[in-house]
């Protein structure tokens, strides 16, 4: 695999039905053309997705969508004013000439605009959209660098451009339209606030349990291959596991004197959810890379992006340590 920063390479690779590693602001995506059934196939494939997640599509411009999506609703313009560029995905009705396959056949398609230079600049220079879950192997960590992607899939496709860490480093937010309403299906970075301060009047609600109509929703997602414990106490888990090799994901400063045989990841000294989120993933990658027997990681509050994070952690969990 080449990592590169070539759009030019990255355009010819995509117009031979090539899939290619793409850097976005949340995290890097599998990407093929909408139009090349071929290249749906193997991102299907390459990643070991179920046929029944549907993917997202990525767009330049508003011209994009319109050839994908109809009967778009208002207020879906009205979002894309405000949050496109950026992590926010929007379950649109999908036009009949989309491949099936890329919409697991739903009738609807999630379609974003990635604020990412080297993203745009090459969805700008090809005439067709993109299609691209994350760049993991399915059930796996997100990627939030190229070498990220180079590792889960070298050998496997032939480039990854190479756009740097992710700004953002989560999954975007997702959300549709249902009888007037915003539907959340995935929380991210924007918010429920974040829509009604651009919807003032409108309903807004989560449907986060649903996993019927949108990407990312499997019970089991983002998971390292270490063991992942969820805990409401530090110092009450810790102890069970004094005899294992313990990594710890932790933020702020205050609090556990932890043993010195534990690998501990600061996610945000100043207990920023948002550092917290853009580090999350590439946290994860390192201390799953160390050979430990558990990694341990207090909840969030349960704010907006908290939310959001909490939902992640559940995912990637095999415990949840309540009663710590």
């Amino acid at each position: 695999m080449i990592l590169s920063t070539s759009v030019q390479l990255a355009k010819t690779y995509l117009e031979k039905g090539g899939v290619i590693g793409l850097p976005t602001e949340t995290v890097y995506g599998l990407a093929g053309n909408i139009w090349d059934q071929e290249a749906i196939n193997k991102i299907f494939t390459i990643k070991e997705r179920p046929k029944n997640h549907p993917l997202i599509a990525h767009v330049a411009h508003w011209e994009q969508v319109e050839s994908i999506a109809s009967d778009i609703p208002v207020k879906a313009q009205l979002l894309a004013e405000r949050f496109w560029p950026g992590p926010l995905t929007m379950i649109l009705s999908a036009k009949p000439t989309i491949p099936s396959e890329a919409i697991a056949g739903l009738g609807t398609i999630a379609v974003r605009m990635p604020e990412h230079p080297l993203a745009l600049k090459l969805l700008s220079t090809i005439p067709f959209p993109l299609v691209a879950p994350s760049a993991n192997p399915f059930g796996k960590i997100s990627p939030t660098s190229a070498m990220h992607v180079f590792s889960y899939f070298k050998g496997k496709i032939p480039l990854t451009l190479d756009g740097g860490n992710c700004k953002v480093g989560l999954e975007s937010t997702i959300i549709g339209f249902k009888d007037d309403a915003v539907v959340i299906y995935r929380q991210g970075i924007i918010s429920k606030d974040d829509i009604l301060e651009v919807l003032p009047n409108t309903a807004v609600y989560y449907d986060i349990d649903n996993q019927s109509n949108y990407p990312g929703s499997h019970r089991s997602h983002y998971a390292p291959k270490t063991p992942l414990i969820i805990t409401e106490s530090f110092e009450e888990t810790v102890k069970k596991y004094v005899d294992k090799k313990i990594g710890l994901l932790t933020m702020g400063t205050s609090g556990v004197d932890f043993s010195s045989s534990a690998e501990v990841r600061n996610l945000s000294k100043t207990e920023d959810l948002k550092e917290a989120a853009s580090n999350l993933y590439a946290q994860l990658h390192e201390l799953d890379n160390l050979n430990l027997d558990v990694i341990v990681v207090k909840l969030f509050p349960t704010t907006n992006l908290g939310i959001a994070l909490n939902d992640k952690l559940f995912r990637a969990s095999s415990q949840f340590d309540q009663n710590a």
